[in-house]
């Protein structure tokens, strides 16, 4: 029998209340106690990836190494923890019946009908059971997604309950994340959805071992006490998640200080290691000593869903770690700036950054900002859709090609300084056919990419279908603009950057997608360094 533990998080009362969180912290715990981890996210809606789902309605789309487009929280995963995650840690409803469906359709169900129970549970059995067949690890977590109760989330639960009648309580553990609201009236904390919650679990066959309790402030050993009594759970297994007001990076210590890893390990009769914490224990200090304060615009057209950029806002927070600084993100919505108002919107920024995104709406006004950022010397940080624009307001700006634009925007331009992959001309489906995943990358030597990463060769993480136009390549060179990052065959121009400027860079791939809290992105550390000097500037 395999030696690796399961771990199953589930969420209850209401979403949102970070499963993602909970499940990278205690990932993040695990390893300081020198045991392997593995990660997987279960998502229960219908739709095979969030590939093609608004950011407004899923959040931003986070690209594994292999390609794979994921929920956000796999970008928890892999900042709080030292696993690297491919497509087999990101599951959806959809991805298990499609799979069900194609082997009904091949005969290999020999004309059974085809069930939920044992079908369906069965191929969600084996999606978890995938992450050990390559490699053993000593601890697979595994997020349910979505709120108990919910109809979507039934034959996923029901998967897991069949695991723990297989594999026995000492092999598998049932983490239930639920929240004790506090009636604001009566300033009281009532426990009474937290039992209801419960129940529903019990009602599927489920009976939790530990419950997190998301709530405002500590709870007292009256209220554990209560709550151990009703839902049958030990009392030092109920674990208190109170609100965190300054960084999400300090939950692991939270956790740590209500004993949730040592709970855990016990309940499954594992060893305590030696907690080895203090690289994670340096960097949430650094962030609570900072005293100082940078202003970074971000220009995007999402800005009212937190969500949309999140893992944006979370490397510009470890860019802040780096250079020991906070890091103030004023959004912009790029529809609301014009050439009048654009001075007033960027004043007192000490840089802008452009992310992601496809569609045409607000690209004149990212365009608009990063004109200011070139001309004014403001640092610059463009990623994707930014480096992108970047390339637009420089061919109109500084080449004289007043029509310049991107084919994504308007097909018959004059000068298509951006346009679609080649091969990829004649594909109509929206999923599947884009540039995805790790793509190696040649860093000119003696340029400010070179200088920030200190390597000739890196690999990052891409999501998009436009590229640079190739054939105008000279055309910026001779004017100034130094493309100093390729592709090794040398056919697609990954980084740009505009020389005698403060910090102005513009990359083809996302780098927030490799960023952690004790690990800063070279390029996001670079550009924070920079806004600092700036500030620094202005304040002297």
């Amino acid at each position: 029998m395999s030696k690796t533990r399961y771990i199953f998080i589930t969420g209850g009362v209401s979403s949102s209340l970070g499963k993602g969180v909970t499940v990278a912290a205690l990932g993040c715990l695990l390893e300081a106690r020198g045991y392997t981890v593995s990660l997987q996210k279960m998502d229960p809606y219908i739709n095979i990836d969030p590939g093609t789902m608004s950011p407004y309605q899923h959040g931003e789309v986070y690209v594994t190494e292999d390609g794979a487009e994921t929920d956000l929280d796999l970008g928890y995963y892999e900042r709080f923890t030292k696993s690297k995650f491919s497509r087999k840690n990101s599951v959806s409803t959809g991805q298990i019946y499609h799979a069900v469906i194609e082997r009904e359709r091949k005969g290999d169900y020999l004309g059974r009908t085809v069930q939920v129970v044992p079908h369906i549970t069965n191929e969600i059995r084996n999606r978890i059971y995938n992450l050990t067949r390559d490699q053993e690890t000593d601890f697979v977590i595994v997020e349910i997604g979505g709120t108990v109760g919910d109809i979507e989330s039934i034959p996923f639960l029901e998967a897991i309950r069949q695991m723990r009648y297989e594999h026995g309580s000492s092999q598998v553990l049932f983490l239930h994340l639920t929240l004790v609201p506090t009636i604001t009236a009566a300033g009281e904390a009532k426990t009474k959805p937290t039992q209801h919650s419960v129940k529903e679990l019990l009602a599927l066959g489920i009976q939790p071992d530990v419950l997190i309790c998301r709530i405002n402030k500590p709870m007292s050993k009256e209220m554990k006490n209560k709550i151990s009594l009703f839902c049958n759970v030990k009392e030092q297994n109920v674990i208190s998640a109170v609100d965190i007001t300054t960084s999400i990076y300090e939950i692991p210590l939270m956790y740590r200080e209500d004993k949730l890893d040592e709970v855990v390990l016990n309940a499954l009769g594992m060893d305590l290691r030696k907690l080895n914490f203090s690289q994670w224990e340096n960097m949430v200090k650094k962030i609570r000593n900072t005293k100082k304060t940078v202003k970074v615009a971000l220009i995007g057209k999402y800005i009212s869903l937190q969500d949309a950029y999140r893992s944006v806002y979370e490397s510009l927070a470890h860019g802040g770690i780096a250079n020991d600084v906070e890091v103030d993100v004023v959004k912009i919505n790029p529809e609301d700036i014009d050439s009048k108002n654009i001075k007033e919107l960027l004043k007192g920024v000490h840089g802008v950054l452009v992310p992601g995104g496809f569609g045409e709406r607000g690209i004149e006004g990212k365009i608009a900002a990063i004109h200011y950022a070139r001309t004014k010397n403001i640092p610059f940080f463009g990623i994707c859709l930014g480096m992108q624009c970047a390339v637009i307001e420089f061919a109109r700006h500084v080449l004289g090609f007043k029509d310049a634009n991107s084919t994504e925007f308007k097909p018959n331009v004059e000068y298509p300084v951006i346009s679609m992959i080649e091969e990829q001309k004649e594909i109509e489906r929206m999923g599947g056919t884009m540039r995805l995943g790790a793509y190696p990358c040649l860093v000119k030597k003696g340029s400010l990419a070179h200088a920030e990463y200190k390597s000739d060769r890196i690999s990052e993480r891409h999501r998009h279908r436009f590229e640079f136009t190739l054939r105008y390549k000279d055309d910026f060179e001779k004017k100034g603009m130094n493309l100093s990052g390729f592709s090794p065959d040398g056919s697609l121009a990954e980084i740009v950057e505009v020389p005698n400027h403060p910090w102005f860079i513009g990359v083809q791939f996302h780098p927030e997608f490799q960023s952690k809290p004790t690990d800063p992105h070279p390029l996001f550390a670079g550009f924070i360094k920079a806004a600092t000097k700036l500030a620094k500037k202005t304040e002297d």
